[in-house]
């Protein structure tokens, strides 16, 4: 019988489909006599009657799963009886653990069939956790590639046939209608309300029920809470994969954002006319590609047939053209597989139509709360969420399996708990404090020993308050059926909380400004108005904070505009606090606008307040207002190196003309000569330039940088337009919405590159002053001419134009560090080659210690699944082939964690895009609400008490807004550096790799080209890093005066720089 018993069971694992998986699973019950519904001795029977190799590998891993502390050997639910909706992969992942703890454990799900083709991104501790549950020995190719991904499909399959060996009860094609309360006789208890009606399940008695089936099924008492961002629209597509060489040698793309490679979707858009904000392509199943797209492009494709205000319509199969879609898609596909796979054909799906989809993901859902006890006639029943009904993942993160594995966990021990006997208020209490952390989680945040992960929550996450909630807290999610009103004061407290640390009133702010201005001469602030028109109070203000910035006695209190641009400049570029107006329109105004006052002088009290040991708050707050200064720093430095590429590369083809042209004069006679000195030229030609530009940058800077500060107040000065009306649309700017960049003031909505229309933000931007436009730095040089484009270059290194880059850089370098970088550029001049190979050698070096990929030797040997042969015994090898297997491990390594730090990067770029867009969304809700607040103010109610303090909160929530997203900005520059690096790198590689006799002179040019540019990023990236901390220990120097002791805590910079 057991030899008949074993191909039943290989049956069982390759099974490909839902119905297929539990059909063969009952072939296998029946032929070994085993009731599938005792669940509490199955896996043990079964274990017992299959004396089979691949069976006792498997049992192998899951006794050593069910041996931990936490399930008490089966015993820890035993009495317990659990209902599970929903058969995707977080219900089954819940109902596994569930059935670990000893419970019985029923699954109900609507459809028979595993129709999802989509590919889902797995965090380390999800592969290590399928990985224990036996995952290889049911799909063998599991995480064996390059990116660590699974088709939804797949890890359903190899779920539910876990679920089903534990004894876990799979009912399909049952679809759930609601609970049934138990009867006032007690004769009957909590059971659910199931399609067809008469169903076994129906009759099935539980006292815990979770929901993991989506968004849809979430049960009667749980609460929705909206994460709203701009309009964003999602595309997944699914091509055959034909498994052939051809798709075997095409590269995956972990992810692909706009945020940190604009070239990347430039060239897409230009050749194509998609435009996407990012890309993924993953190889499974099938070619998966998901991406995100631009409604203007969509409608431009004929994708979408017709613009319309809300996503339900905009979307709608009627407004969507299928056709337009899947060619969309397929161009989208092609191009960033660079055209390596021409025929692509899509794959269908569960309606036998092409796998192509559009979706809305602008509002992100997430439930208030992740349990909830019902009580009636006695009967009590702990409801649970997992998966998307409990936090909706954001896709391109790669979070729906990841949070949704821990919230299964955090459900099961809350089961755990619950057969405890623990007092509801007591569990709801802990489980909505370990909810506080859920949609936080990342990577880099949880616990590093993903090995010790168990349903423990202590196990997982770092820093756990597991009495975050107070019992009374959650009195509201214990439902007794009794009408009650329950006041949860957690918010509201949390909210005051946060406000105590800010200035609250007018006569606050009025006091404050006073204390720190008092003494300065023909200084009297008595009002936040005509007491600043002369400027002297601002730079009073500023010098008595920072006296090293402004030379007050040299200021005369007649010179009005001056005096005021000089404090709006010190303010912008030293604390990151953007102007209220120009120093010219001040001096006109009779008196400044009251309103406009008390939010620009908010920010100073903001900056510079009392900081104490306990405001944590503030503390973060400050260091975000430089960040804003390092922004503007960032974006005239990544200017300035785009004019000197842009010139490098017009200086190349010069040269190149000038030599052929060279040569055609000289005749045949002298081409050994002439080849021998081309060779000569070709080097200079590379690395003059480079060298010189350095040189002259550094010189510049020592000579210009004494007097930049005034003479960048007298430039921003001149001309300017009106702070009250939008530069771009002419339209009336109101004091909250205001924002302002190179003396300009505008709407944000305004803020657009002028070429492509792409959204601007601090430090992503550059401004033409020929034409007057603001442009992405990818399409600046683009909008200079030949002519202007050496003006611009020239002017970068005069003084008119370094008021950004070189007065930070006065701040940041010494002449040690100058000629430090000085030295840098020198590399590329010096002529020793073994020197160079060394420099490089250092950074991209694979040490002989580098970690090989701990599942390689294990991936290669379960792939014998698809056979019925026993795995053969290891063969020693010989030191030949010891030596080329570890090469070849060492270059899937580096491959690997190439793309490993590809997705980091995406996955982080994603996080920081979807809160710039909710951040700008928040912004313009509080826009909104600030105008029409001024508009009232202005009209009558100015001085009324309640209106003047709504305009304090909506002030200082647009200043939160701003320094959030000001940090944001300085991670996406991080990300940008990273992932040029990263690329440069990997270029780099591969001519070192190359045979140096076989290196070409066009081979060694392009070697050198690479890593002077490498040299470039590296200098930008330290050039930023100085600032930031250079402002860190300015603002540790300032507090230490301020707070006595201060300098000593820990004031690290929030918004700082990760270098790998």
């Amino acid at each position: 019988m057991d030899n008949e018993a074993h191909p039943l069971f290989d049956k069982f694992l390759q099974g490909r489909t839902c119905r297929e998986t539990l059909s063969r699973f009952q072939d296998l019950c029946r032929h070994l006599c085993l009731d599938p519904t005792d669940y509490r001795n199955f896996y043990h029977k079964l274990k017992g009657s299959l004396n089979y190799w691949k069976a006792k590998a498997l049992w192998v891993k899951l006794d050593k799963r069910a041996a931990h502390e936490d399930y008490e050997q089966g015993q820890a639910c035993l009495n317990t009886k659990c209902l599970v909706l929903g058969c995707g992969p977080c219900g089954l992942r819940t109902a596994i653990e569930l059935a670990f703890l000893g419970a019985k454990v029923l699954v109900v799900e609507k459809r028979d069939a595993f129709s999802r083709n989509n590919v889902l991104h797995l965090w380390p501790f999800t592969i290590q956790d399928m990985r224990a549950l036996g995952a290889k020995k049911f799909y063998g190719k599991f995480c064996s590639g390059s990116l660590d991904h699974i088709s939804i499909r797949q890890l359903q399959l190899i779920l539910l046939k876990v679920a089903l060996i534990l004894g876990v009860e799979i009912h399909v094609n049952v679809e759930y209608k609601g609970l049934i309360e138990p009867s006032k006789d007690k004769r009957t208890g909590w059971r659910a309300h199931l399609l067809p009606a008469g169903h076994p399940v129906s009759d099935y008695e539980f006292d815990v029920f979770v929901s993991a089936g989506g968004g849809k099924y979430v049960p009667e008492g749980f609460k929705k809470n909206e994460m709203r961002g701009k309009l964003a629209i999602g595309i997944t597509a699914n091509f055959v994969n034909k498994n052939s060489t051809a798709e075997a040698k095409v590269q995956e793309i972990s992810g692909v954002a706009y945020l940190y490679n604009q070239k990347f979707f430039q060239q897409l858009h230009k050749e194509t006319g998609i435009d996407l904000e990012n890309i993924v392509y993953y190889k499974d199943d099938t070619h998966y590609f998901v991406m995100t797209a631009k409604k203007k492009s969509l409608l431009k494709y004929g994708v979408i047939r017709e613009d319309k205000q809300d996503a339900d319509s905009l979307l709608s199969a009627r407004n969507v053209d299928l056709d337009s879609l899947q060619l969309y898609a397929r161009e989208a596909a092609n191009f960033s597989t660079k055209h390596q796979m021409p025929n692509l054909e899509f794959a269908t799906n569960h309606q036998d139509k092409p796998d192509v989809a559009m979706f809305d993901f602008t509002c992100m859902y997430r439930s208030e709360n992740s349990a909830l006890v019902k009580e009636r006639h006695g009967r009590r029943l702990l409801i649970a969420l997992v998966g998307d009904c409990l936090v909706e993942p954001f896709w391109p993160l790669g979070t729906g399996i990841a949070r949704g594995f821990l919230a299964a966990f955090d459900a099961a021990w809350s089961v755990r708990k619950w057969s405890k006997g623990i007092a509801p208020l007591e569990l709801l209490a802990e489980r909505e404090s370990i909810y506080q952390l859920l949609s936080q989680t990342t990577p880099a945040n949880t616990n590093k020993k993903i090995c010790q992960y168990s349903i423990d929550p202590l196990t997982r996450y770092c820093h756990l308050n597991l009495n975050y909630h107070k019992p009374n807290q959650v009195q509201h999610l214990y439902d007794t059926g009794q009408s009650t009103e329950v006041v949860n004061n957690s918010t509201h407290t949390k909210g005051k909380m946060l406000r105590n640390d800010s200035v609250t009133g007018y006569e606050e702010l009025l006091n404050w400004l006073q204390i720190h201005t008092k003494g300065y001469k023909n200084v009297d602030v008595i009002d936040l108005t005509t007491s600043w028109k002369s400027g002297l109070a601002l730079c009073a203000l500023i010098h008595h904070f920072r006296p090293d910035l402004v030379e007050f006695e040299s200021l005369k209190e007649e010179s009005v505009v001056e005096n005021n641009q000089l404090a709006f400049n010190t303010a912008e570029n030293e604390f990151g606090i953007s102007p209220l107006m120009t120093g010219r329109e001040m001096a006109s105004l009779s008196s400044p606008d009251k309103l406009g006052m008390v939010m620009y002088l908010t920010q100073f009290n903001e900056f510079f307040k009392t900081l104490s040991p306990e405001q944590g708050v503030q503390k973060k707050m400050l260091t975000l207002m430089s960040a804003k200064s390092a922004l503007m720093f960032l974006s005239t430095l990544r200017r300035n190196v785009a004019n000197k590429r842009r010139s490098l590369e017009r200086t190349d083809a010069d040269n190149a003309s000038e030599k052929k042209r060279s040569k055609a004069e000289a005749g045949p006679g002298t081409s050994m000569t002439e080849d021998s000195m081309d060779s000569l030229d070709g080097q200079t030609t590379v690395e003059s330039p480079w060298i010189e530009n350095a040189k002259a940058q550094t010189e510049e800077s020592i000579e210009t940088s004494g007097e930049i500060q005034r003479q960048a107040s007298l430039r921003k000065g001149d001309g300017p337009s009106s702070s009250e009306v939008c530069y771009l649309c002419k339209q009336r700017v109101y004091v909250v919405e205001r924002f302002s960049a190179d003396g300009q003031f505008f709407h944000r909505g305004c803020f657009t590159c002028h070429h492509c229309g792409t959204t601007l933000r601090p430090g992503n931007y550059a401004f033409n002053s020929r034409d007057g436009k603001f442009y992405c730095i990818v399409h600046y040089t683009d909008s200079l001419g030949p002519s202007e484009e050496k003006e611009e270059e020239s002017a970068s290194a005069n003084k008119e134009d370094l008021d950004g880059e070189m007065e930070l850089e006065k701040n940041a370098y010494g002449e040690d560090d100058i000629d430090g970088l000085q030295g840098v550029g020198e590399i590329g001049k010096q002529g020793d080659e073994e020197h160079k190979v060394t420099e490089k050698m250092k950074s991209l070096d694979l040490t002989d210690d580098e970690d090989l990929d701990e599942d390689e030797e294990e991936s290669s040997s379960e792939d014998e699944l698809e056979s019925n042969a026993e795995p053969l015994p290891k063969i020693e090898l010989s030191p030949v082939e010891s030596a080329a297997k570890r090469v070849t491990w060492q270059r899937r390594t580096i491959e690997r964690r190439a793309k490993q730090g590809e997705m980091a990067r995406f996955m982080k770029a994603q996080m920081i895009q979807r809160r710039l867009e909710e951040i700008a969304q928040l912004y313009h809700e509080l826009e909104q609400k600030g105008i029409l607040l001024e508009k009232e103010l202005r009209h009558g109610a100015g001085d009324h008490p309640q209106m003047m303090q709504s305009w304090f909160t909506l002030v200082q929530d647009k200043n939160k807004l701003l320094n959030e997203e000001s940090e944001l900005m300085i991670s996406a520059r991080e990300l940008e550096l990273q992932d040029q690096k990263s690329r440069l790198e990997q270029e780099l590689r591969r001519y070192m790799n190359m045979d140096a006799s076989l290196k070409t002179k066009e081979d060694q040019l392009e070697e050198e080209r690479i890593f002077q540019e490498m040299i470039e990023v590296v200098k930008m990236r330290d050039r930023l890093v100085t600032v930031l901390e250079q402002q860190r220990l300015q603002e540790m120097e300032q507090h230490a005066v301020l707070v006595p002791g201060a300098a000593a805590k820990d004031l690290s910079t929030s918004a700082s720089i990760t270098w790998t």
